[in-house]
């Protein structure tokens, strides 16, 4: 038998020969873009938090003032932790929606069964997902901007 680096990605990857090393290689190689989707989700929800935080320390600041708060920036950066807890939430359900997505193609190469129907479902939902909690961020942006320009 030959060795496993002589022989070409697609010998690797076909779940006929009956190893199951092999079948456990190819379960981790298709799980592995997935998994780096993961570390970006990670990172978007990190920025998110940052930005509620700086958000609640803004209108916490501005209701321990002891004069009243000049114009209408409260309701707006009540606006946007609305906003802003959307997007964490939709990142979150986009995590988990991935999650799953690596869970089901890792039994589906390790137990040699076409589950293409689940992964495909979830995957798109993982994208919907995550295009909300974008929308969702570039309207916080677009908000933030204009409160900024209106104190310039």
């Amino acid at each position: 038998m030959p060795a496993v680096f002589d022989l070409p990605l697609a010998a690797i990857a076909d779940p006929r020969d009956g190893s199951p090393v092999l079948g456990l290689a190819r379960a981790i190689q298709l799980s592995l873009a997935p998994v780096f989707l993961l570390t970006g989700i990670s990172a978007l929800l990190g920025v998110l938090s940052t930005r509620l935080t700086r958000v609640l320390d803004r209108a916490r600041d501005l209701q321990n003032q002891t004069l009243p708060p000049k114009g209408d920036d409260l309701p707006v950066l009540k606006r946007r932790m609305r906003l802003l807890t959307r997007a964490i939430e939709s990142v979150t359900v986009t995590g988990v929606l991935v999650a799953a997505v690596v869970a089901v193609t890792f039994v589906s190469a390790v137990a040699v069964v076409d589950l293409a129907a689940i992964v495909v479902p979830l995957f798109v939902m993982a994208m919907l997902s995550l295009i909300g909690a974008l929308l969702l961020l570039l309207r916080d942006t677009q908000i933030a901007s204009v409160l900024i320009q209106r104190r310039f």
